[in-house]
């Protein structure tokens, strides 16, 4: 099943987006169901995937510490997408977890392609990085 666009539509990422656009992207993504305790993505394991929560909570954890709570329009492994190097956190469903996900090579043509998406990305990328380093401080 295709992400709803309307998720899409919220995710900044996305928001600059056209209609037609965002249709031909939300059909890209495949829905992922993951129960309570299940571990969605493993910090260090390798990682290709672009996830958007779209049912459900999830938790992060760096380095065993927990870092944040994730719910609906949340979304996580951007940096995945671009290096498909380790993951850089652990993503555990606190619920019955229902994400929509995209793999670095369904993302990359998009991202060549869209400037905005582009840019979005490399601002994100950069506010997380600035937010890890507070946190490191």
């Amino acid at each position: 099943m295709a992400a709803p666009v309307e998720l899409l539509k919220k995710i900044p990422l996305f928001s600059d987006l056209e209609g037609r656009e965002l249709q031909t992207l939300a059909q890209s993504f495949k829905e992922r169901k993951f129960e309570a305790g299940h571990n969605v993505a493993t910090e260090g394991s390798g990682g290709v995937g672009f996830f958007v929560i779209g049912e459900g909570e999830a938790g992060v954890t760096v380095h065993g510490d927990e870092r944040a709570t994730l719910g609906p329009g949340a979304y996580f492994g951007e940096v995945a997408l671009i290096d498909e190097g380790a993951r850089t956190a652990t993503i555990v469903a606190k619920t019955d977890l229902t994400c929509y996900g995209l793999t670095a090579w369904e993302f990359r043509p998009l991202v060549e392609s869209n400037g905005v998406i582009a840019w979005k990305l490399l601002q994100t990328l950069a506010r997380r990085l600035r937010e890890s380093e507070q946190r490191d401080a």
